[in-house]
This record gives C-alpha cells, structure tokens and sequence, in this order.
C-alpha cells in the first residue's frame, strides 16, 4: 500500500522526534511492504523565519492533499514579541481549522512498566488508568472573535447544534469501541454554551442506548481525574476545557512524552502529533522522548490507513522497549538504562516484529 504523509518537524525538539518516528514508520513499511512517501512541510516558527507566516496556504494546501500528517511541535520563546495573529500556534489552529478536523482525541493509558513514575497514589494507580479524552477541536474560545479595546479584553465563546453533533457522535462512537460509558463534561451551573451542550448530549445518547451517558462539571472533572481516574473511559468535552483536562490526564500517567494523540474530521485525512511542547531548552540534546510521536504515528496507522496490525505492532515494541528497561531522561528511574531519543528510535525499530 502507498500512502503520502506530510511532515511537519516543526520547532525545538520537533525535528528530533519526528526523524526518530520516521524510521520506525520505515521499518513498518519495510516488514509489511507499504510504501510511505514524505513530503516536508514548514510551519510554526521555522516558517515564520522563512516566510514571515506560521502556515503558508501553500504549505496548507500540501496538507490537505496528503493523506494524513504528522506533526512534531511549533513555538518557542523566540517567536514570543511577534503579533498573535502571526505566533507559530496560529499555524496550528489554521491547520486543524483547514483540515477540517474537529476531534481530538487523547488517550491517558499509564504503561505497567511506568507505574511508579505516575504522581498518584499507588493505590490509585493499581485501580487503572485509561481512559480517552474527545476534545472538539475548532470552536469555542479559540476561534472565537477575540478583541482588545482600551483596559478590556473579550474572547467570545460560541458553539451550536451541529458542531456539539458531530463531536458527540465520535464521543459516543469512541465508546461504543470501548467500555460503553461516556462522561460529558460542561459548565452548564454557568455558561449558556454548556447548557446547549448538556441538552444536545442527551438529545443524542437516545441514538445510542448501549452507552451509558452520564455528565460532569469540568471544576469536578478535573479533581475526579486525580482522585478516581479508574471512573472514566471516554471523556468528551469542548475545545478549552478539553485542552486543560487532557493536560492534566497526561501527567497522571507518569510523562507527557509518552501521550500520543489525533485530529480527525469527515475524512480518514487525519492529524497526528504528541501533545507535549516544543521544550527548547532541550532541543539538540539527543535527549527527548519520542514515543509520543512514534505512538501518534501508530494511531496514523490504524485510524486513518486501516493498518491495525502494524499500529499493534509499533505498541508491542514500544511495550517490550520499556520491559527491556531502557528509558529516556523524562521516565528515567533507578536501576533503568538511559538513552537518547535516537537510540530510543532503534531499539523500538529492533523490537518491531511482524506478527
């Protein structure tokens, strides 16, 4: 099978993580016998040094051709003083809003090799942890209408029928997949959007009676990720409020450096991309953790190309990469090895083995 893939390395460690995940995507092309053919993509602040713009439309054009994308990270205190309308994350918000891909999808899945690394309590890690956070992805907040005039500042959020639809549906879906329970997440005790969102939720769980729907204010969501995190198998919520809540679910689970996460919309045309920053304090190091991106490139696989069996297999090898006891600085305990993130990429590409 070919599929194109456009890559966008991106800023700081971007680069690092990316080359890393390519050459386990070829040793999955390799075994399996696909063809995966890159097409380099600027955006974030290495386009804005380029091009004076975080997402060229050429560029963008380039994306929404491709069969999917996979990104490292933008940003960077350099590109701090530029206008906001021109800082590299603006190229990821066009992105996604060009692609049209308006669930996010997260998973918070704490490795049994990682136990010990995760902040809780053992006795709530031991309960479980894995879950997935559905966040919409292009509304809200974020692109709402955001003005300054004077001494005050407005950002408008806004949400209506279809776009609370359409993320509810894979809400649902995603749980039907799964477990079967779905937690809506809202404010609705206060803002008129979560009110609308609530009664769209329930107007939908009718269309789907095998999943159990119940519904949470995001202030006690977020303390329930803490405190019961075992409660949860999907999570779905709007675009702010998911952003904040799978921040937090990443760091239960031991290191963000090893969240993957993808953005899809109508199309199998997706966005996949680790849901940490660009760290430049880091970047050329050799010491960052690419599993997120190398997981994110398994979910490619699978959601995106129908490619189940080689997805399992880039999770089998990452499974049997941290059992060998081989950890990048972010996950490094006693007794472990450390590694750099190149060679992190080659001993998950030597534990990749077609089933």
């Amino acid at each position: 099978m070919v599929k194109n893939i456009a890559v966008i390395r991106g800023d700081g460690i971007g680069p690092e993580i990316v080359n890393a995940t390519l050459k386990v995507l070829d040793k999955v092309a390799d075994l399996y016998g696909h063809t995966f053919n890159y097409t380099d993509i600027d955006m974030g602040g290495c386009a804005i040094d380029k091009y004076g713009d975080p997402l060229p439309q050429s560029e963008l054009k380039k994306c929404v051709e491709s069969d999917s994308v996979l990104l490292g990270a933008v940003g960077g205190d350099k590109w701090n003083n530029v206008p906001g309308n021109m800082r590299p994350e603006k190229g990821l918000l066009r992105l996604r809003a060009g692609m049209g891909v308006y669930s996010n999808n997260r998973p918070a899945k704490i490795w049994k090799q990682l136990s010990d690394a995760s902040p809780l309590k053992k006795s709530i890690v031991e309960n479980g942890i894995d879950f997935i956070i559905v966040r919409e992805l292009i509304g809200g907040i974020y692109f709402g209408e955001h003005k300054t005039e004077g001494d005050t500042a407005t950002d408008v959020l806004r949400y209506n029928v279809s776009e609370i639809e359409r993320i509810g549906r894979i809400g649902f879906e995603t749980a039907q997949k799964r477990n079967k329970k779905l937690c809506s997440v809202e404010k609705s005790n206060v803002l008129d959007s979560s009110r609308l969102w609530k009664k769209v939720m329930h107007e939908l769980s009718f269309e789907y009676p095998d999943v159990e729907l119940t519904d949470m204010l995001v202030d006690n969501c977020a303390m329930q990720i803490v405190k019961n995190p075992a409660q949860f198998d999907v999570i779905v919520t709007e675009n702010m409020f998911g952003d904040i809540l799978s921040d937090e679910a990443s760091q239960i689970t031991g290191s963000i450096g090893m969240i993957p996460s993808s953005s899809l919309g109508s199309t199998t045309c997706g966005l996949y991309e680790p849901i940490h920053g660009s760290a430049p304090d880091i970047a050329g190091k050799d010491i960052a953790n690419p599993v997120g991106t190398i997981l994110s490139a398994a979910m490619m696989l699978k959601y995106s190309f129908d490619m189940e069996e080689e997805a399992n297999a880039i999770e089998k090898a990452v499974s049997s990469y941290l059992d060998s006891g081989y950890r990048t600085a972010d996950i490094m305990s006693e007794g472990m090895t450390l590694v750099g993130c190149k060679k992190c990429a080659e001993l998950i590409c030597e534990n990749l083995k077609k089933e």
